[in-house]
């Protein structure tokens, strides 16, 4: 059976995230929610519903049998049980909304289904960019738990320092850690294969360091941070969450922040995550095209992929960046800093197309990964259309 992913519900809410990705195709804790589905329901067969100009590379499902899911949510035991035993024609309703289907994709309508359960417990959906932040402690607990069963954890070294229960700790192959301080009284710490945390460096859990991923020397971070597969950490970060290939190597403070793939802040970038005023922070809405109030005191940085800041970036609390910006002007951007923005100010030009496709060319080629036709036409539909 294959695994379908729908985006119909929640893809513009998670804007500048998805401009480049399905839902499923974000990362929170250790996995991305792809990932979390295929292992929990032990499918590898992975299709997608989604926008038009995503398809070509995420693709779209076969005409067959398929388990139909909207993946942004953690299933309890229970619900997981239902999903696994679901025959044909059979969904389970969540708020009035089917959330999982045993349906034929041959012919897509939710008309097949004759037999449909309502979920009556409450489970944890995430419905906003900003839900990744805040709910990334439960997800780290709940993906280790799934990550690390039945795997025994690479011995901690006698150079670090280290606070807490042993079992709260793994350490993946090939991972190295020395000199540091980790705290696992405060949250898990999962280190992933091959990543490495250098020396001088001060942890507190939750922590979720992927796989070839670098946490730099004298680093200082706080819980509930996800640093994504082949990405470079330093400075202090406090409640993160890194897709994964981007960068933030240097000091500098980012906090209570979701940033995408392929980005790079500069030397000393600094984010905002409180306001002075102690009031709850407003961010920019792509689906009602208009700021709106997060009920959050604290909240920094959402930026889109293959954005970029320069050395002594400022950002205010509450920025959103979009995809392929470039801020690098003096002074504090705007709140909403627009897709392909050359300057990353308010009527600056836009950065041309094809030195977009040359500097994601370059970046992507650093970890043997290449910009395809098909990333380039979803940059282009962006572009244009946005």
């Amino acid at each position: 059976m294959q695994l379908v992913f729908s985006d119909a519900q929640y893809w513009e809410d998670f804007l500048p995230l998805t401009f480049t990705r399905p839902v499923a195709e974000m990362r929170m804790g250790i996995l991305t929610f792809s990932e979390r589905w295929k292992k929990l329901l032990e499918i590898d067969e992975v299709f997608y519903i989604t926008e038009n100009y995503l398809q070509e590379k995420f693709k779209k499902p076969e005409p067959k049998q398929s388990l139909f899911i909207v993946p942004n949510f953690f299933p309890s035991d229970e619900v997981l049980k239902q999903i696994k035993e679901l025959q044909p024609g059979e969904a389970l309703v969540y708020d009035n909304e089917v959330l999982v289907a045993n349906i034929n994709m041959d012919n897509f309508s939710l008309n097949q289904i004759n037999k449909m359960t309502d979920i009556t417990e409450k489970l944890l959906f995430i419905e906003k960019p900003t839900d990744i932040f805040s709910h990334n402690d439960f997800a780290i607990n709940f993906d280790f738990e799934l990550v690390t069963n039945g795997k025994t954890s690479q011995k901690l070294s006698s150079t670090n320092g280290f606070i807490g229960e042993k079992e709260n700790l793994f350490i993946e192959e090939g991972a190295v850690v020395e000199f540091s301080t980790l705290n696992c009284k405060t949250g898990k710490i999962y280190i992933g294969k091959n990543a490495e945390i250098m020396e001088g460096s001060n942890i507190r859990g939750s922590l979720a360091l992927c796989e070839d991923s670098k946490i730099n020397l004298g680093t200082k971070l706080y819980g509930g941070t996800t640093i994504g597969p082949h990405s470079k950490v330093g400075g202090e970060v406090n409640n993160i969450v890194i897709f994964g290939y981007s960068n933030k190597g240097h000091d500098g403070f980012l906090g209570n922040s979701v940033v995408g793939e392929w980005c790079n802040l500069g030397a000393d970038t600094n984010s905002s995550n409180l306001k002075n005023n102690y009031a709850s922070v407003k961010l920019w809405n792509y689906r009602k095209k208009r700021f709106l109030d997060t009920g959050l005191q604290f909240c920094g940085l959402i930026m889109g992929d293959h954005s970029k800041t320069a050395i002594n970036t400022q950002l205010n609390t509450g920025t959103i960046v979009g995809v392929a910006s470039n801020i690098f002007k003096s002074g504090f951007p705007p709140n909403l800093v627009d897709s392909f923005s050359w300057g990353g100010m308010k009527g600056d030009e836009k950065f041309r197309l094809d030195k977009s496709y040359e500097v994601a060319e370059k970046a992507m080629e650093r970890r043997k990964i290449p910009l395809t036709e098909a990333d380039k036409d979803i940059l282009k539909h962006i572009y244009n259309e946005f």
